[in-house]
Order: C-alpha cells, then structure tokens, then sequence
C-alpha cells in the first residue's frame, strides 16, 4: 500500500514537473516572492533632461514619458500618430496592463473562448496545447492576480506601407497560484506564496482600421 502511494506520489511531481516547463515556454519566467503585497508604481523612461524635437512639432511627452524620444521606436509611435492622430502611448499602456491581467487569468483558468479574441493563432495555439495537456491529466490551476510590479515599453515598430504596428512591452506580474489534481490536491505551488512572473509581449494591430483591438502576437520572458 504504502509503495503504491509513493509511486503515485513520484508521477504527481512528475506531472508538475512537466507543466512548469511548458509554462515557460508559453508565459516566461516565475520566481517566489515574499515582500509585501503592494505593487511598486510603473517605472517609465522619464527624465529632467530636456527632450529633442521630434518631427519638427516640439517634444511629444506621450512618447518621451515611455521611451527614448531619439530612438528608432519612438520615431515609430510618432508615425502611429500620424496615421491615427487619436492614437495614445499613455492609452495604450493603461489597456495594456489590463490585457495583461485578464489573459493571464484566462490562461490560468483555461478559458480558451476568452484567448481566441485576443491572441494572434499561432500564440493562441501555443496557449491551447498546454490548457489542453492540463485538462487531459485531470489538473487544474488555482490563481490569484496580485497586480502589475512593472511595465516598460520596449520597441515599437511601424511598417507605414501596410500600416501594420507592433509594440512589445515588458511586464513583472505578482500572482499566487496552484496547480490542483482532479481530487484538489495540491501538486505544485503554495497558495500563499506571491510569485513574481517576467514576460515580453508583442502586441499588433493596423493603424487607422476600424478594428480598435490589439492581439497579442508574441510572447518570451
């Protein structure tokens, strides 16, 4: 008997074993944490120097408050601009930290009709397989979102011809999560420890479409 649960024991931490590593492929990396539960403010890129013009029209803070106002990237977001005057940095990265929050938990909790709207095929794919590996084990994930530590942009890229724009930023999510057998058991996780989670993410969308939505395009850690 006792060797019997031992052998299950071994294949439970197996399984978890397993879905640590297809996470992390799919997601990016996760750390524990233990300071307290009190997100840290959004760093940007701001600085007391005195911005360089861009595009002849003054300093654009939209842009220079998120990202080097001399780069390639900015250069990028300001022809954003142009094609979509309405079009906002600060928006953007206000929507993109929401979008973080609710594709994360949808992951989590395997809501795939969710992901299919937001996700680009072949990143919703990746997702699938692994909500799918899950639920054919007979595991389930408990999570809990803490909030959004920090969010940067990265790059952006803008290709004026086809008005196609990508803008890749980099987030640090707090969450507790456990992963769950089919009889509640906890496999892997603590529900009481806040795990810190670095991820990439490209979003795209083409500017001045009717189409108010991004997809997430790419993901990395």
């Amino acid at each position: 008997m006792m060797g019997s649960q031992l052998v299950q024991i071994i294949v439970l931490a197996g399984v978890a074993l397993f879905l640590v590593l297809r996470l992390k492929n799919v997601l990016g990396t996760r750390d524990g944490y233990e300071d307290p539960v009190n997100p840290a403010p959004v760093e940007s890129n701001k600085s007391s120097r005195k911005f360089d013009v861009i595009d002849g029209g003054g300093t654009d803070h939209d842009i220079a408050d998120h990202i080097d106002p001399d780069s390639e990237s900015a250069r990028a977001l300001a022809a954003m601009k142009r094609v979509e005057p309405g079009f906002s940095v600060n928006e953007f990265m206000r929507g993109a930290r929401q979008a973080y929050e609710m594709i994360l938990m949808a992951f989590e909790k395997g809501d795939l009709d969710f992901l299919e709207q937001y996700l680009a095929p072949d990143v919703y794919e990746s997702f699938a397989t692994v909500i799918k590996d899950r639920a054919d084990k007979g595991l389930a994930v408990d999570a809990t979102f803490v909030g959004v530590r920090e969010l940067k942009l990265r790059e952006a890229h803008f290709d004026e011809e086809n008005r196609e724009a990508e803008i890749t930023l980099k987030f640090v999510g707090e969450l507790t999560s456990v992963v769950r057998d089919a009889d509640g058991n906890i496999v892997e996780g603590d529900p009481q420890t806040i795990k810190r989670q670095s991820d990439v993410w490209t979003f795209a969308r083409l500017m001045g479409g009717d189409n108010p939505n991004w997809l997430l395009v790419g993901t990395g850690g």
